[in-house]
């Protein structure tokens, strides 16, 4: 998926080294309490997080802290806060009152930070900034993590929900050399919804069905249409409310969203929250179980520069997460987690999409499922993609240059490649295709998504990304074998990828290297944890402020925890353990509680202590 150095080959990542002790909230109470709990209105609590209207409410040590002036620049707007930045022993402090509201089962702070500095060490933290809630501290970041644009955090704050805090940043000089803080764009976003009672973990809104309509200009870089989704209560819980995940408007500011929808039909439009990527939309009334119902609206997407997974590089653009999709609700309530960059957040159930795409003829449009082409107007082309049983949709729209083939088991398979690839690179990525997506059907089963697309181009910054029946990727045989591993572990065998990314990742490395002949040997010797509360089953909630270690813990020690697993139950019963699990688990959602159960039961061996060993929570 994303920010892996050891596939990125030689690709920076993103990664930001941050020293952070994450309060994690409290284990829930098991017994009903004996009044109804505060409903949970979704909320971004702070104000001029942006700092586009001076400095109230927040707090400064001085009058330059918010700053529109020059030397730095601003994440949105024109305004920022720059704590420090004097070369001399000195504090910048900012703080600002908020109450977060009773009864939100997530509160999330992010803020945009950039960190430039002269101090030349690369081992010692002579300046520090400090975020802090109440009297806890929940992150400190260093010159250490200094990077050369802005960096979004996100930390978990849910223990606060019905108090009224102060939040706080504090930047501390030592006596000479420089260091900026600079921090933009903050945001303390909650929300929970409706939460089920005790002992409904039901899945819902089940069986979506999207029906998109796109158009696009001559670039393919804005897209608009008409999206609409069916969608069905699964749960004995009403169903009064749902929300979208508008998930690339992280790529923007809530005041220039790439992802706008209007026009909304078959319910009533709320607020935006998560930074903008979560819309609530309120039914006319509430669905009982196994009813359903359909929302429509019209969508504009803009896609922005960069070679992202949403983003255009020059002519070709990769639109990754633009189509809303639903939001989950089960026994949490509903998951409403931020974006992050460092990982996934894209947590949603098998659902069937047909996606009418009208563009330029010069254009290629590589899509989610299988796709026909049928002329348009005048220079015109309408790519239809149908597809059954996905998480989600992607499509990238480009002159490419495309060649195709059939891997021996019979799945068309078509190597998209941006402009500066060679013929012999994309000849050599369309073999390792054919060969990856064998080797994944024969050990977890036949690959159900009809062909299968590869776009790639070497400017990515990441290794590569996911999407049912299309990824991206570099010129990379690991690479490309890892995100076509990704089809089964996430794309078939869902999970909550924010909560559990080890379920995806760690997997999909164990497949990736099964598939290249690695066998893993001796490779958890070389572990060495950082903390004891490092787990490989931690969320991207600890990882987003450890990013430095996300790789290394969920991709790396995931995988040769695998590996270890493999040698405790044997070759044949590890191999028949991840088939019959990938069976069971087909279109559904895996959690670690059930794969550990599956585990133990294909064994004699008690498994406790290799759990603990490993660091297997859940």
């Amino acid at each position: 998926m994303r920010s892996t150095p050891h596939k990125a080959l030689g690709i920076g990542a993103l990664t930001v080294a941050a020293v952070a002790a994450l309060v994690l909230p409290g284990t829930p109470a098991v017994a009903r309490p004996d009044t109804a709990p505060a409903a949970c209105t979704p909320a971004q609590v702070v104000t001029n997080g942006g700092f586009e209207s001076g400095t109230s409410p927040w707090t400064a040590s001085s009058s330059t802290v918010v700053t529109s002036r020059s030397g730095q620049t601003a994440h949105g707007g024109s305004s920022y806060a720059w704590l420090d930045g004097v070369g001399s022993t000195h504090t910048d402090t900012l703080t600002q009152s908020v109450t977060v509201p009773a009864g939100c089962s997530t509160a999330t702070l992010t803020f945009w930070l950039h960190i430039d500095t002269a101090e030349r060490t690369t081992s010692v933290a002579y300046d520090k900034l400090t975020a802090k809630i109440g009297s806890t501290t929940l992150a400190t970041y260093s010159n250490l993590d200094k990077n050369t644009g802005y960096v979004q955090k996100s930390i978990d704050v849910s223990s606060y929900a019905g108090q009224t805090v102060s939040l706080s940043f504090t930047g501390t000089e030592d006596s000479s050399l420089q260091t900026s803080f600079v921090l933009d764009d903050v945001a303390l976003d909650t929300s929970g919804g409706t939460t089920p009672p005790p002992g409904d973990s039901t899945r819902t809104p089940a069986a979506p069905s999207y029906t998109v309509n796109l158009s696009s200009d001559t670039s393919g870089t804005v897209w608009t249409g008409h999206e609409s989704v069916t969608f069905t209560n699964a749960s004995a819980t009403a169903l009064g409310e749902l929300y979208l995940r508008l998930w690339d408007n992280y790529h923007g500011t809530c005041g220039s969203m790439p992802i706008k929808v209007s026009n909304v039909t078959g319910g009533t439009a709320g607020d935006l929250s998560v930074s903008c990527t979560a819309l609530k939309i309120t039914l006319p009334a509430p669905l009982a179980q196994g009813q359903s119902a359909t929302i429509g609206f019209d969508l504009g997407i803009t896609v922005p520069s960069g070679a992202d997974r949403f983003g255009h590089d020059g002519a070709f653009s990769f639109i990754g997460n633009a189509l809303p999709v639903l939001a989950v609700r089960d026994g949490a309530g509903w998951h409403l987690d931020p974006y992050t960059n460092n990982g996934e957040s894209f947590y949603s159930l098998a659902a069937d999409f047909k996606v009418t795409l009208d563009h330029p003829s010069t254009l290629l449009v590589p899509a989610t499922g299988t796709s026909t082409d049928t002329p348009g107007t005048s220079g015109r082309t309408v790519t239809t993609a149908t597809a059954s049983k996905v998480r989600d949709f992607a499509w990238g729209a480009g002159p490419f240059t495309k060649i195709s083939g059939t891997s021996p088991g019979g799945v068309p398979v078509n190597i998209y490649s941006v402009t500066g690839i060679s013929s012999s690179s994309a000849q050599s990525m369309l073999s390792t295709a054919k060969s990856a997506v064998d080797a994944h059907a024969a050990r977890f089963g036949a690959y159900p998504y009809g062909e299968l697309d590869a776009v790639i181009d070497n400017n990515y910054w990441f290794g590569g990304m996911e999407y049912p029946g299309f990824v991206l990727d570099l010129v990379s045989t690991t690479a490309l074998t890892h995100e076509i591993g990704h089809q089964w572990w996430y794309g078939i065998v869902g999970d909550d990828e924010y909560n559990s990314p080890w379920l995806d990742e760690a997997f999909t490395d164990y497949a990736t290297d099964l598939a290249l002949g690695k066998t893993g040997t001796n490779c958890w010797s070389s572990v060495s944890w950082a903390s004891s509360a490092e787990k490989i089953t931690n969320p991207m909630a600890y990882w987003d402020a450890h990013s430095s270690r996300y790789s290394t813990v969920v991709y790396g020690y995931g995988k040769c925890a695998l590996h270890d697993l493999r040698r405790v139950l044997g070759d044949t019963a590890m191999a028949k353990l991840l088939k019959d699990y990938a069976t069971a688990h087909w279109y559904g959602v895996s959690t670690t509680a059930e794969f550990k159960a599956a585990a133990q039961a294909a064994t004699s061996t008690d498994l406790t202590s290799f759990w603990s060993t490993h660091r297997i929570d859940g």
